[in-house]
């Protein structure tokens, strides 16, 4: 197994470990008095050494518990100081609060809420539901009131007693974001309607109003929702694990690196499938619930600690409902409760299977329209992720059936469902094409021939279908890869190869751990370019800034449909969660085109006939080639483990194949261009279809993080360590390939340590690039393969560009004929420090 430099692990024999034990046996017996010896030394210093850790541990908890004295009487006293601060007119909060209670009860005895509604209507408080109305206008007529949203024009009102929060919405795509605990009051008198006059509560009410100045309102303070959790986290999230101990930390928990004595185990939904973690089984077994990362999100989002038990991936519960929500099922099922199983899977033309009738019902077409559509609507200030299904179904010798279904993700039991049949067709169509337009906001046929559409605030999006069979549906299932790879004419392991290729596993599991949905996104890249433009220009702070990012991410949520929508709110989660996860769509998009339909009988040889079509020489390499040995060096020196919270994995080689894509330069041709190298490409196993069918493509955006520091180029670096954190998905999981490219640098190259301030002129330019590591391969170690293409394959070392952002070398190439893929190393991730019997 292949740790990193000077640290590779063989894997020992059974005789080898025997023999080895009789050796220290017999020495043993001959050095038995110097052993004592040594170890009644080793002994007398270990012993010494653990009452220096004991004596440091007990001083640590004298100096935590003193700080955590300290801090409750420094709140005490600040809680105290609030309570007498004065709040307007010579009193105190105290004092304003309890007289304030007394305004209430007294308003709420002698005005209506019809009343209440004209107070608020007469000083331009709009129109609010009646469970808002009395709270709403106590506040208005007690303390004035308040300004109109500074970001959107909105109105502010009380949410609780914690905040202030707008209820206006910042564009067609989201509500507004902004909160505050103090906001900004008029100072003039209300008006008050005439009717109110004749109120009982009118001199009150006026004699307020008359004051010098309205009293200032004291919130209570929020309370932070992880307030005395101990949390552990296992495998791979959706963000790291560095993201969530300062998240964790902020809001009032602590992380632990055990189970024992955790709260709760949090995972990724991906981990659920296998149950590999031994985190995982050890939380079970001492009872500690084990439950899916949104809860850490939705604690934290909703400002209050959620019930675990709504969130445990052991039981059958889920956040809405009692069913399994789909984000949870297991990806090798046919049944993922999603619109992408249940719609996307079959394509434009898939009727759904809830409807009963997909085994003889076909999509109504009439003049070229399919009467199909799925929408969905992302806006997390309406605690909003929902989605919806239309769908006209003809059935042979019977008639014309109208689908509908609309609900929550996550929360099928509860959606609204129906299936109606008509005899008249035309009252059908009709009805279906009110039902679009009541959903959208949006007549039918401009988008359906046009895709012209303009979003509504609230209302749905339609989701663009393509007219194929979504990989992860025609894909080869479990019980069909044996038997294709036994048909196959394929040489074993390259048929073996292909099997995984066509598997509608990966492609499952890669969009389940992504929380996504359909691999459809005809606007996203559009969407996504704007929105980078938008934040780069913007001059805007604080809460502007925001909304902007919560704009974009209702935006993004409701074009590509997620099962975990959140609030992106830096480069680097556009980075890994926007930029990754839309190439990932793509390149599975790709996928789908070139498996097609692979459901049925699978004697023909499936696997050759995709062979062809990949338009790749793929072949092995065998164990005692040059190549072989030149690969598995380059890998051991420059590979480190990849780090998932405190474990860290280290890596093995189960095959390397040589390949030669027909869509990248050959050999010949790339020979011919001066500066090459041999690099790692760093990919998931459900993007390696693309890279073979199309060849390495550029990034699709600049970012000011690694991998897009240099806009829209060909990333590869000479270190595998790099290359592995794209290729890691998980603990249960250990599968991955790493790429191996020539790259021809140019003869000029332009060096950075930190990200170009643009990055269009060396896109025009097409020079090499080179962004400068901190960590680099020993230049003393470089060799070459094949005459002139540099190997890298020294021990990474410390460089001295100790301040870069970049912690190993990255390169970019602009044009793809400089770019050639020659090997697929197929590697295994394995948990270091455990021992692994690998004896036949």
């Amino acid at each position: 197994m292949v740790r990193g430099c000077g640290n590779v692990k063989v894997h020992e024999t059974r005789s080898q470990a025997h023999a080895s034990a009789e050796e220290e046996k017999g020495g043993g017996k001959k050095h038995k008095g110097k052993k004592k010896s040594a170890e009644e030394e080793k002994e007398g210093k270990m012993l010494k050494a653990e009452n220096k850790v004991n004596e440091a541990e007990q001083t640590h908890k004298k100096v935590k518990a003193e700080k955590a004295e300290k801090e409750k009487a420094k709140a005490e006293k600040a809680e105290k100081e609030e309570e007498n601060k004065d709040n307007g007119n010579g009193k105190s909060a105290a004092d304003v609060a309890k007289e304030f209670e007394e305004f209430c009860k007294a308003t709420s005895e002698h005005l209506s809420i019809k009343h209440m509604r004209e107070i608020l209507e007469a000083n331009g408080q709009g129109a609010v539901s009646d469970d808002a109305v009395v709270p709403k206008c106590q506040d208005m007529m007690f303390y004035g009131a308040p300004e109109s949203c500074p970001i959107c024009g909105g109105i502010v009102e009380c949410t609780g007693d914690t905040y202030y929060a707008c209820n206006g919405s910042f564009s067609e795509w989201t509500t507004c974001v902004y909160t505050t605990r103090e906001p900004t009051r008029r100072e003039e008198p209300l008006k008050l309607p005439d009717s109110i006059q004749k109120s009982s509560v009118f001199e009150l009410i006026k004699n307020h109003q008359e004051r010098d100045k309205f009293p200032t309102r004291t919130l209570n303070p929020r309370s932070k929702p992880l307030a005395g959790k101990l949390i552990c986290l296992s495998g791979r999230l959706s963000r790291t694990h560095h993201y969530w101990k300062s998240k964790i930390e902020e809001h009032g928990g602590k992380v632990a690196n055990s189970v024992l004595g955790a709260t709760c185990l949090v995972v990724s939904p991906t981990e659920q499938e296998r149950w590999g973690s031994s985190k995982v089984v050890e939380a079970m077994e001492r009872g500690v619930l084990v439950v899916r990362e949104a809860w850490l999100s939705d604690s934290i989002e909703k400002q209050e600690t959620q019930p675990l038990e709504a969130y445990d991936v052991v039981s059958d519960l889920s956040v809405e409902g009692k069913g399994i929500p789909w984000d949870k099922q297991d990806p090798s099922e046919e049944a993922l409760e999603s619109i992408s199983a249940e719609i996307k899977l079959y394509g434009k033309r898939g009727v759904y299977k809830d409807s009963k009738l997909q085994e003889r019902g076909r999509i109504y077409e009439k003049d070229g329209i399919l009467y199909n559509c799925a929408f969905s609507n992302s806006d997390r200030g309406k605690c909003m992720n929902d989605y919806c299904i239309l769908q006209l179904i003809m059935v042979p010798e019977s008639q014309l059936h109208l689908y509908y279904k609309k609900g929550r993700v996550g929360d099928d039991p509860r959606a609204e469902e129906r299936l109606e049949e008509w005899q008249d067709v035309d009252a059908a169509v009709k009805e279906f094409i009110r039902l679009f337009e009541e959903l959208t906001g949006n007549e039918f046929e401009p988008w359906e021939r046009k895709k012209k559409f303009q979003k509504k605030y609230l209302k749905f999006y339609p989701i663009g279908m393509d007219d194929g069979v979504d990989v992860r549906y025609g894909g080869l299932g479990l019980r069909q890869q044996g038997v294709a790879v036994t048909h196959c004419k394929l040489e074993p392991l390259v048929a073996n190869f292909m099997k995984v290729l066509c598997s509608q596993e990966i492609y499952r599991y890669a969009m389940m751990e992504m929380g996504l949905d359909s691999p459809d996104l005809p606007m996203g890249e559009e969407v996504l370019q704007n929105f980078i433009e938008t934040v780069n220009s913007t001059k805007e702070t604080g809460m502007n800034t925001m909304a902007v990012w919560s704009d974009f991410s209702q935006r993004w949520f409701t074009l590509l449909h997620s099962t975990r929508p959140f609030i992106f709110r830096d480069h680097q989660d556009i980075a890994e969660h926007a930029a990754a996860t839309l190439e990932s769509v793509r390149d599975i998009t790709l996928a789908s085109h070139l498996v097609g339909d692979l459901t049925g009988s699978t004697l023909d040889d499936p696997l050759f006939d995709r062979y062809k079509k990949l338009g790749c020489s793929i072949s092995p390499l065998e164990k005692d080639t040059n190549d072989y040995k030149m690969i598995l060096k380059y890998l051991d020196k420059t590979y480190e483990p990849v780090k998932v919270g405190a474990i860290s994995y280290g890596v093995s080689v189960d095959n390397i194949f040589a390949v030669e894509p027909s869509a990248c330069p050959s050999y010949d041709e790339i020979k011919r261009l001066p500066n090459k190298i041999l690099l790692w490409c760093g990919t998931r196993s459900s993007n390696l279809m693309r890279h073979l069918n199309k060849g390495p493509l550029p990034a699709i955006c600049s970012l000011p993080v690694p991998g897009y520091m240099f806009g829209r180029g060909i990333v590869c670096s000479d270190a595998a360590a790099e290359a592995a954190r794209y290729g890691f998905t998980a603990v249960d999981r250990p599968e991955g390939f790493l790429v191996l490219a020539v790259a021809s640098l140019g003869d000029q190259v332009t060096e950075f340590k930190s990200p170009p301030e643009e990055t269009k002129p060396l896109e025009e330019k097409q020079l090499g690039v080179k962004g400068l590591g901190r960590k680099v391969p020993d230049e003393n170690e470089h060799v070459f393969w094949k005459d002139d293409i540099k190997v890298p394959c020294g021990c990474l070392i410390p460089s001295e560009h100790k301040d870069s952002a970049l912690e190993y070398n990255e390169y970019c190439v602009y044009d793809p004929d400089k770019v050639s893929l020659r090997f697929l190393v197929g590697v295994k991730y394995e948990e270091n420090d455990v021992e692994m019997d690998t004896a036949e």
